[in-house]
Protein backbone atom coordinates (compact mmCIF):
# COMPACT_ATOMS: atom_id res chain seq x y z
CA UNK A 1 0.00 0.00 0.00
CA UNK A 2 1.32 3.55 -0.88
CA UNK A 3 0.68 6.11 2.12
CA UNK A 4 -0.74 9.11 0.85
CA UNK A 5 0.74 10.85 3.60
CA UNK A 6 4.22 11.62 4.30
CA UNK A 7 5.30 13.04 7.91
CA UNK A 8 8.08 14.54 8.59
CA UNK A 9 9.52 17.51 11.55
CA UNK A 10 10.31 20.62 10.00
CA UNK A 11 13.33 20.78 12.44
CA UNK A 12 16.37 19.35 14.70
CA UNK A 13 14.48 17.57 17.90
CA UNK A 14 16.10 20.80 19.92
CA UNK A 15 14.46 23.46 17.63
CA UNK A 16 11.49 25.08 17.39
CA UNK A 17 8.49 22.35 16.78
CA UNK A 18 6.78 21.24 13.54
CA UNK A 19 5.21 18.99 11.78
CA UNK A 20 5.00 18.40 7.77
CA UNK A 21 2.31 16.29 6.41
CA UNK A 22 3.11 16.28 2.71
CA UNK A 23 -0.10 14.88 0.26
CA UNK A 24 1.46 11.92 -2.30
CA UNK A 25 -1.23 12.47 -4.91
CA UNK A 26 -2.00 16.25 -4.41
CA UNK A 27 -0.30 19.35 -4.36
CA UNK A 28 -1.06 19.84 -1.30
CA UNK A 29 0.23 19.90 2.22
CA UNK A 30 -0.90 20.26 6.16
CA UNK A 31 1.51 22.20 9.06
CA UNK A 32 1.22 21.17 12.51
CA UNK A 33 2.65 24.10 14.40
CA UNK A 34 4.28 27.26 13.56
CA UNK A 35 7.65 28.31 14.61
CA UNK A 36 10.56 28.32 12.58
CA UNK A 37 9.81 28.05 8.86
CA UNK A 38 13.66 28.19 7.73
CA UNK A 39 13.86 24.66 6.19
CA UNK A 40 11.02 24.81 4.34
CA UNK A 41 10.98 25.75 1.14
CA UNK A 42 8.39 28.46 -0.80
CA UNK A 43 7.56 25.73 -3.02
CA UNK A 44 6.83 23.26 0.42
CA UNK A 45 5.43 26.35 1.99
CA UNK A 46 2.89 27.66 -1.04
CA UNK A 47 1.71 23.62 -0.66
CA UNK A 48 0.33 24.56 2.61
CA UNK A 49 -3.54 24.51 2.90
CA UNK A 50 -4.61 24.07 6.41
CA UNK A 51 -2.23 24.78 9.85
CA UNK A 52 -2.86 23.39 13.15
CA UNK A 53 -1.34 25.82 16.18
CA UNK A 54 -1.02 24.17 19.37
CA UNK A 55 -0.69 27.15 21.02
CA UNK A 56 0.99 30.71 20.34
CA UNK A 57 4.10 30.69 22.72
CA UNK A 58 7.00 32.19 20.17
CA UNK A 59 8.54 28.92 19.42
CA UNK A 60 4.92 27.55 18.05
CA UNK A 61 4.16 31.01 16.48
CA UNK A 62 7.23 32.92 14.93
CA UNK A 63 6.82 31.40 11.85
CA UNK A 64 3.30 33.21 11.15
CA UNK A 65 5.24 36.00 9.78
CA UNK A 66 7.24 34.17 7.08
CA UNK A 67 3.91 32.68 6.10
CA UNK A 68 2.48 35.91 5.36
CA UNK A 69 5.63 37.29 3.40
CA UNK A 70 5.62 34.22 1.11
CA UNK A 71 1.97 34.45 0.17
CA UNK A 72 1.69 38.03 -0.38
CA UNK A 73 0.87 38.45 -3.66
CA UNK A 74 -0.38 34.69 -4.15
CA UNK A 75 -4.14 33.98 -4.48
CA UNK A 76 -4.18 31.83 -1.79
CA UNK A 77 -6.57 31.38 0.92
CA UNK A 78 -4.83 29.45 4.07
CA UNK A 79 -7.34 28.24 7.29
CA UNK A 80 -5.23 28.32 10.86
CA UNK A 81 -6.73 27.11 13.24
CA UNK A 82 -5.68 27.42 17.55
CA UNK A 83 -7.03 27.81 20.60
CA UNK A 84 -9.01 30.32 22.75
CA UNK A 85 -8.23 33.72 21.59
CA UNK A 86 -6.35 32.64 18.74
CA UNK A 87 -8.32 35.31 16.35
CA UNK A 88 -7.63 37.68 18.19
CA UNK A 89 -4.08 37.39 18.02
CA UNK A 90 -3.96 36.58 14.54
CA UNK A 91 -6.07 40.63 13.73
CA UNK A 92 -3.15 41.88 16.29
CA UNK A 93 -0.14 40.36 14.16
CA UNK A 94 -1.58 40.92 10.94
CA UNK A 95 -2.23 44.88 12.73
CA UNK A 96 1.59 45.27 13.38
CA UNK A 97 2.43 45.88 9.39
CA UNK A 98 1.82 48.89 7.12
CA UNK A 99 -0.65 47.87 4.57
CA UNK A 100 -1.20 50.98 2.25
CA UNK A 101 -0.20 49.45 -1.11
CA UNK A 102 -2.32 45.93 -1.11
CA UNK A 103 -5.19 47.14 -2.93
CA UNK A 104 -3.50 46.85 -5.77
CA UNK A 105 -2.72 43.56 -5.90
CA UNK A 106 -3.99 41.36 -8.54
CA UNK A 107 -4.63 38.99 -6.24
CA UNK A 108 -6.49 38.62 -2.77
CA UNK A 109 -4.43 35.90 -0.42
CA UNK A 110 -6.63 35.81 2.75
CA UNK A 111 -6.06 33.88 6.35
CA UNK A 112 -9.03 32.42 7.92
CA UNK A 113 -8.48 31.89 11.43
CA UNK A 114 -10.67 29.46 13.44
CA UNK A 115 -10.17 29.49 17.72
CA UNK A 116 -11.03 25.78 19.28
CA UNK A 117 -12.27 26.35 23.38
CA UNK A 118 -12.17 23.26 25.51
CA UNK A 119 -16.08 23.24 25.91
CA UNK A 120 -16.10 22.36 21.95
CA UNK A 121 -17.30 26.51 20.96
CA UNK A 122 -15.35 27.97 18.06
CA UNK A 123 -14.97 31.30 16.13
CA UNK A 124 -13.74 31.96 12.90
CA UNK A 125 -12.85 35.23 10.98
CA UNK A 126 -11.14 36.39 7.73
CA UNK A 127 -8.71 38.68 6.86
CA UNK A 128 -7.71 39.65 3.34
CA UNK A 129 -4.83 41.38 1.76
CA UNK A 130 -6.54 43.96 -0.22
CA UNK A 131 -8.54 44.91 2.44
CA UNK A 132 -5.32 45.86 4.61
CA UNK A 133 -6.09 42.74 6.54
CA UNK A 134 -8.49 44.21 7.79
CA UNK A 135 -11.27 42.06 10.21
CA UNK A 136 -14.18 40.16 8.92
CA UNK A 137 -17.00 39.52 10.63
CA UNK A 138 -16.88 36.00 11.80
CA UNK A 139 -18.97 33.00 12.77
CA UNK A 140 -19.33 31.54 16.12
CA UNK A 141 -20.39 27.30 15.65
CA UNK A 142 -19.83 24.34 17.95
CA UNK A 143 -16.54 22.00 17.46
CA UNK A 144 -18.37 18.08 17.85
CA UNK A 145 -15.75 15.58 19.33
CA UNK A 146 -12.99 18.29 18.53
CA UNK A 147 -13.54 17.73 15.06
CA UNK A 148 -11.58 20.47 13.04
CA UNK A 149 -12.15 19.64 9.73
CA UNK A 150 -13.88 16.75 7.75
CA UNK A 151 -12.71 15.92 4.14
CA UNK A 152 -13.41 12.91 1.53
CA UNK A 153 -10.67 11.35 2.30
CA UNK A 154 -9.30 12.32 5.71
CA UNK A 155 -10.21 14.14 9.37
CA UNK A 156 -8.69 15.91 11.26
CA UNK A 157 -9.42 15.97 15.45
CA UNK A 158 -7.92 17.87 18.08
CA UNK A 159 -7.64 17.56 22.11
CA UNK A 160 -7.46 20.42 24.52
CA UNK A 161 -4.75 19.80 26.86
CA UNK A 162 -3.21 21.89 30.06
CA UNK A 163 -0.06 23.51 29.57
CA UNK A 164 -0.76 26.08 32.04
CA UNK A 165 -2.69 27.54 29.40
CA UNK A 166 -4.45 25.53 26.45
CA UNK A 167 -2.18 23.33 24.24
CA UNK A 168 -3.94 21.45 21.27
CA UNK A 169 -3.13 17.86 20.23
CA UNK A 170 -3.84 16.96 16.88
CA UNK A 171 -4.78 14.00 14.91
CA UNK A 172 -4.89 13.24 11.14
CA UNK A 173 -6.98 10.15 10.07
CA UNK A 174 -7.34 8.68 6.47
CA UNK A 175 -10.66 7.33 6.54
CA UNK A 176 -9.92 4.38 3.91
CA UNK A 177 -6.94 3.78 1.77
CA UNK A 178 -8.39 2.64 -1.58
CA UNK A 179 -5.58 0.60 -3.60
CA UNK A 180 -5.66 -0.21 -6.98
CA UNK A 181 -4.34 -3.87 -8.10
CA UNK A 182 -2.97 -2.92 -11.21
CA UNK A 183 -2.26 -6.56 -12.21
CA UNK A 184 -6.13 -7.51 -12.10
CA UNK A 185 -6.91 -4.15 -13.57
CA UNK A 186 -4.89 -5.40 -16.37
CA UNK A 187 -6.83 -9.02 -16.22
CA UNK A 188 -9.87 -7.52 -16.77
CA UNK A 189 -8.45 -5.24 -20.00
CA UNK A 190 -8.37 -1.86 -18.24
CA UNK A 191 -6.14 0.70 -18.18
CA UNK A 192 -5.16 3.19 -15.43
CA UNK A 193 -6.64 6.66 -16.22
CA UNK A 194 -8.27 9.70 -14.24
CA UNK A 195 -11.59 7.59 -14.02
CA UNK A 196 -9.89 5.63 -10.85
CA UNK A 197 -10.06 8.80 -8.77
CA UNK A 198 -13.90 8.79 -9.89
CA UNK A 199 -13.70 4.71 -8.49
CA UNK A 200 -11.96 5.68 -5.20
CA UNK A 201 -14.24 8.62 -4.05
CA UNK A 202 -17.43 6.37 -4.92
CA UNK A 203 -16.11 3.93 -2.73
CA UNK A 204 -15.03 6.51 0.35
CA UNK A 205 -18.68 7.77 -0.16
CA UNK A 206 -20.07 4.30 0.09
CA UNK A 207 -22.20 4.71 -2.54
CA UNK A 208 -24.31 1.45 -3.26
CA UNK A 209 -22.80 -1.47 -5.23
CA UNK A 210 -25.01 -1.20 -8.66
CA UNK A 211 -23.76 2.53 -8.70
CA UNK A 212 -22.39 2.65 -12.77
CA UNK A 213 -18.85 3.03 -12.97
CA UNK A 214 -17.86 4.45 -16.67
CA UNK A 215 -14.05 3.21 -17.27
CA UNK A 216 -12.14 5.25 -19.91
CA UNK A 217 -8.70 5.56 -21.15
CA UNK A 218 -6.95 7.33 -23.87
CA UNK A 219 -6.14 4.98 -26.95
CA UNK A 220 -4.69 5.73 -30.39
CA UNK A 221 -6.78 7.67 -32.30
CA UNK A 222 -9.12 8.70 -29.04
CA UNK A 223 -10.42 6.32 -26.04
CA UNK A 224 -11.78 3.67 -25.08
CA UNK A 225 -14.38 3.34 -22.56
CA UNK A 226 -16.42 0.51 -20.40
CA UNK A 227 -19.06 0.14 -17.97
CA UNK A 228 -18.92 -0.94 -15.29
CA UNK A 229 -20.83 -1.46 -11.39
CA UNK A 230 -18.84 -0.85 -8.10
CA UNK A 231 -19.72 -4.04 -6.57
CA UNK A 232 -18.08 -6.10 -9.14
CA UNK A 233 -15.13 -3.31 -9.72
CA UNK A 234 -14.72 -3.27 -5.48
CA UNK A 235 -14.34 -7.02 -5.46
CA UNK A 236 -12.05 -7.76 -8.63
CA UNK A 237 -9.52 -4.53 -8.30
CA UNK A 238 -9.48 -2.49 -5.14
CA UNK A 239 -8.12 -3.46 -1.93
CA UNK A 240 -9.81 -1.07 0.68
CA UNK A 241 -8.12 -0.73 4.12
CA UNK A 242 -7.87 0.73 7.42
CA UNK A 243 -6.36 4.19 6.41
CA UNK A 244 -3.16 6.54 8.54
CA UNK A 245 -3.46 7.80 11.73
CA UNK A 246 -0.83 10.76 12.44
CA UNK A 247 -0.99 12.09 16.20
CA UNK A 248 1.10 15.46 16.98
CA UNK A 249 1.71 15.96 20.74
CA UNK A 250 3.37 19.19 22.66
CA UNK A 251 3.45 21.36 25.44
CA UNK A 252 1.59 19.28 27.84
CA UNK A 253 2.12 18.63 31.57
CA UNK A 254 1.70 14.97 32.47
CA UNK A 255 -1.57 14.44 34.64
CA UNK A 256 -3.74 12.31 34.53
CA UNK A 257 -6.79 14.08 32.68
CA UNK A 258 -4.02 14.98 30.11
CA UNK A 259 -3.07 11.53 29.83
CA UNK A 260 -6.24 10.02 29.12
CA UNK A 261 -7.13 13.02 26.50
CA UNK A 262 -3.46 11.72 24.56
CA UNK A 263 -3.85 8.24 24.88
CA UNK A 264 -7.56 8.29 23.17
CA UNK A 265 -6.47 10.58 20.37
CA UNK A 266 -3.56 8.70 19.48
CA UNK A 267 -5.28 4.83 19.87
CA UNK A 268 -3.77 2.67 17.34
CA UNK A 269 -2.01 5.63 15.62
CA UNK A 270 1.03 4.80 12.70
CA UNK A 271 2.65 7.85 13.55
CA UNK A 272 2.85 9.33 17.09
CA UNK A 273 4.84 12.80 17.50
CA UNK A 274 5.29 13.81 20.89
CA UNK A 275 7.55 15.87 23.06
CA UNK A 276 10.21 14.38 25.14
CA UNK A 277 11.55 17.33 26.81
CA UNK A 278 13.47 16.11 29.85
CA UNK A 279 14.84 13.15 30.97
CA UNK A 280 12.91 11.15 33.74
CA UNK A 281 15.48 11.67 36.64
CA UNK A 282 14.30 15.22 36.22
CA UNK A 283 10.38 14.75 36.39
CA UNK A 284 9.80 17.41 39.25
CA UNK A 285 11.37 20.06 36.93
CA UNK A 286 9.52 18.27 34.00
CA UNK A 287 6.15 19.26 36.06
CA UNK A 288 7.08 22.85 36.79
CA UNK A 289 7.61 23.68 33.89
CA UNK A 290 4.67 21.77 32.04
CA UNK A 291 6.55 19.43 30.00
CA UNK A 292 6.53 15.67 29.08
CA UNK A 293 9.90 13.35 30.37
CA UNK A 294 10.87 10.99 27.46
CA UNK A 295 9.99 8.32 29.52
CA UNK A 296 6.51 9.96 29.95
CA UNK A 297 6.05 10.00 26.62
CA UNK A 298 7.02 6.43 25.84
CA UNK A 299 4.74 4.97 28.26
CA UNK A 300 2.13 6.80 26.44
CA UNK A 301 2.79 5.53 23.40
CA UNK A 302 2.55 2.51 24.30
CA UNK A 303 -0.85 2.82 25.89
CA UNK A 304 -2.30 4.26 23.23
CA UNK A 305 -1.01 0.94 20.93
CA UNK A 306 1.06 3.02 18.55
CA UNK A 307 2.59 1.87 15.44
CA UNK A 308 6.00 4.26 15.69
CA UNK A 309 6.87 7.08 17.71
CA UNK A 310 8.77 9.94 17.56
CA UNK A 311 10.85 12.20 20.11
CA UNK A 312 11.10 16.24 19.58
CA UNK A 313 11.06 19.60 21.69
CA UNK A 314 14.09 18.48 23.39
CA UNK A 315 15.12 20.73 26.48
CA UNK A 316 18.18 22.84 25.03
CA UNK A 317 20.44 21.59 28.27
CA UNK A 318 20.70 18.08 26.53
CA UNK A 319 21.84 19.67 23.21
CA UNK A 320 24.85 16.64 21.93
CA UNK A 321 22.99 13.78 24.18
CA UNK A 322 19.90 13.76 22.66
CA UNK A 323 20.03 9.59 22.08
CA UNK A 324 19.89 9.54 25.85
CA UNK A 325 15.90 11.07 25.59
CA UNK A 326 15.84 8.73 22.61
CA UNK A 327 16.59 5.66 24.23
CA UNK A 328 14.62 6.27 27.49
CA UNK A 329 11.74 7.13 25.15
CA UNK A 330 12.50 3.57 23.43
CA UNK A 331 12.92 1.81 26.96
CA UNK A 332 9.20 2.99 28.22
CA UNK A 333 7.77 2.50 24.57
CA UNK A 334 8.99 -1.25 24.09
CA UNK A 335 8.45 -1.82 27.57
CA UNK A 336 11.51 -1.44 29.94
CA UNK A 337 12.42 0.05 33.55
CA UNK A 338 10.89 3.02 32.20
CA UNK A 339 7.60 1.74 30.93
CA UNK A 340 6.37 1.05 34.73
CA UNK A 341 5.61 5.10 34.76
CA UNK A 342 2.02 5.19 36.53
CA UNK A 343 -0.77 7.09 35.21
CA UNK A 344 -2.02 7.92 38.42
CA UNK A 345 1.12 10.02 39.39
Amino acid sequence: MTPQFHPFLINDPFDDPGLYIDFLFERRAILFDLGDLSNLSARKLLRVSHIFVSHTHVDHFIGFDQLVRTCLGRDKRIRLYGPSGFVEQIEHRLAGYTWNLVENYPTDFTVVAVEVDGDGSALSAEFHCREGFHRSAGRSFMVDYGLLLDEENFSIHCACLDHRTTSLAFCLEEKQHVNVMKNRLENLGLEVGPWLADLKRAVLQEKPDDTIIRASWKKAGGYEEREMKLGDLKGQVLQVVPGQKIAYVTDVVFSPANAGKIVTLAHDADYLFIESTFLNEEADRARVKCHLTAAQAGSLARQAGVTRVTPFHFSAKYNGEGYRLERELTEAFVGGAAASIRLQK
